[in-house]
């Protein structure tokens, strides 16, 4: 269950976001002004904070600004103040995700979702151990395997499987796989991309039920569990 902090001092609001964010699984903690929002964030254990600019004690900003002298984790303002310097200045400051009031229950559910996740995968990045269902790369030790078996891979294979897990669920085109994979200076013939496709699905997708490298056709290949 993913811990949230939400600090905001108009108690009505921060009722509905508590009540609905409840709803949807996660845990939450309230503070009503800047000074308990910066002693509770610093306290650690939450995995995002939900916080307002204009609070009594401390600045929405000044409690970003003293948090990210040692933390890094996700936060998303949520502020009456629509300006695009007000905007600059909140992602400048270290927020990952900036929304104005009044917003919809929806989209900060959705912004908070992909803030996770892209937590997720900056922590799978850091650990060099990324994933995609049982299919499991260490890049450090430069393993791969699937289902418990090793798979071994060529060092261009590698790369091409590391970039895909890097950006899991993302549609990659084939000129961003080559400038990405092979580099911008690449001037060989671009169906290299095809022919490396098919090497690394007969590797990590011949044999079993789940695929994960897919084509979408007319743009390019993706790596998710879903079809």
């Amino acid at each position: 269950m993913n811990k949230v902090l939400l600090v905001e001092d108009e108690e009505k609001l921060a009722r509905f976001i508590e009540l609905e964010l409840t709803h949807e699984g996660y845990a939450v903690d309230k503070a009503f002004d800047g000074r308990a929002g910066l002693e509770a964030a610093e306290s650690g254990g939450y995995d995002l904070i939900l916080l307002d600019i204009m609070l009594p004690g401390l600045s929405g900003l000044e409690v970003l600004r003293r948090l990210r002298k040692s933390s890094q984790v996700p936060v998303i303002i949520l502020t009456a103040r629509d300006a695009v310097m007000d905007k600059v200045t909140g992602l400048d400051t270290g927020a990952d995700d900036y929304i104005t009031k009044p917003f919809s229950i929806e989209e900060l559910l959705a912004r908070i979702r992909a803030a996770l996740r892209k937590q997720s995968v900056d922590a799978e990045k850091d650990s060099g151990r990324l994933s995609c269902a049982d299919l499991l790369m260490d890049v450090y030790r430069h393993r791969v395997s699937r289902d418990g078996r090793e798979i071994e891979l060529t060092g261009r294979e590698f790369a091409l499987l590391q970039y895909f897990l890097e950006n899991k669920t993302i549609v990659l085109t084939r000129e961003q796989l080559l400038q990405k994979v092979w580099g911008y200076q690449y001037m060989g013939e671009t169906n290299v991309v095809d022919v490396y496709i098919r090497y690394l699905r007969g590797k990590i997708d011949d044999g079993f039920d789940l695929k994960l490298l897919h084509t979408v056709r007319g743009v390019g290949y993706v790596l998710r569990e879903e079809p």
